[in-house]
């Protein structure tokens, strides 16, 4: 396993797990780019194997099951990805995330193991936060998740701990809030949609009469809640760098954000400034476990991985995701 870092030009052999959803498909995308070798393992229970960048090998399955035999043909590294992600699912059905995220993810480290992968760059979340102290969350913050999902994540980071400190395994896990924009194509379709982007965009393509507002009466400048919103495109960018900087026997987090928060109600402004729709919104009680502001700090990201977001402007995001939501439908329509 490396002892040093990877220089950034040296082309890696890499399995991309969940590689067909949102996130990683952009990130397959921009591995390609780099002139890395990527196989892409998904087994398209939310992902959309026309996600699957064209360069890709594909394989179809459980990662965890794929990974065993796989692995045997000599990878640098994974990129993680493959997971439940739904909040709410996660509170009806908490053993469906404690087997599909925890126990799968278990048995991937052990087939890295076996195999001798040297690297791996886990998708974590900032929900392992729960409600923060303070914001934005630096990385020193207590862990203490208010849902199951969140909880699974950072048993797994605990798990990827073990496994570095034991088995030398080089790690980053990285913990960001909401994602948003399109990347060249790829872009956010998920047949359960929870996040505020695309579902204001959802009334604005007419699939959808109005969006709901949870609540107006948090402590912040307009009453609505304060969230963290990263593009995906440097999202992807993190990932890539977390490849070149982590270190054989350490397991580093990195928290992600774009450097500041928008409240839900600039996110509806930025929507009806970018598609020119009305976008009528109703106003609901407040969800609970919903805090006011969740916004990641990044320093330490900045520092370590001389990572920095380059499209932090709210309109930007949006209108990418726009631009990947009329191409969509135009494509369905034809």
């Amino acid at each position: 396993m490396p002892s040093e870092t990877t220089p950034s030009n040296t082309p890696l052999k890499l399995v991309v797990t969940g590689g067909a959803g949102y996130i990683g498909s952009v990130c397959a995308a921009r591995l390609l780019e780099a002139g890395h070798e990527v196989t892409v393992v998904d087994d398209l229970s939310t992902g959309h194997a026309d996600a699957v960048p064209a360069d890709a090998r594909f394989v179809q399955g459980d990662a965890a099951e794929v990974a065993g035999t796989l692995l045997a043909e000599g990878f640098d590294g994974v990129l993680h990805f493959a997971a439940k992600s739904l909040v709410g699912e996660s509170m009806q059905d908490p053993g469906a995330y404690w087997r599909g995220n925890v126990l799968t993810s278990l048995r991937l480290l052990d087939a890295m193991r076996t195999h001798g992968t040297p690297r791996l760059v886990f998708s974590s979340t900032a929900a392992t936060y729960g409600e923060p102290e303070q914001t934005p969350i630096p990385e020193t913050a207590a862990t203490d998740p208010t849902n199951t999902y969140g909880a699974t994540k950072l048993a797994i980071d605990h798990a990827i701990t073990s496994y570095a400190r034991a088995h030398g395994l080089a790690a980053v896990s990285l913990r960001y809030f909401n994602v948003a924009g399109a990347y060249r194509g790829f872009g956010e379709r998920h047949a359960t949609e929870t996040h505020l982007i695309p579902l204001v965009l959802q009334v604005a393509t007419g699939h959808r009469e109005a969006v709901q507002i949870y609540g107006d009466d948090y402590p912040t400048p307009d009453g609505t809640a304060v969230r963290d919103y990263i593009h995906v495109a440097d999202l992807a960018e993190a990932h890539l760098l977390s490849l070149i900087h982590a270190q054989a026997g350490e397991h580093r987090i990195y928290n992600l954000g774009n450097g500041t928060g928008f409240s839900v109600r600039q996110v509806i402004e930025a929507c009806r400034e970018v598609t020119g729709h009305p976008v009528p919104a109703a106003v609901a009680q407040r969800r609970d476990g919903d805090p006011a502001v969740l916004v990641a700090a990044s320093d330490r990201a900045r520092a370590q991985l001389g990572w920095t977001p380059r499209h932090t402007d709210l309109t930007g995001l949006v209108a990418d995701a726009w631009a990947f939501t009329r191409d969509r439908q135009a494509a369905v329509s034809a």
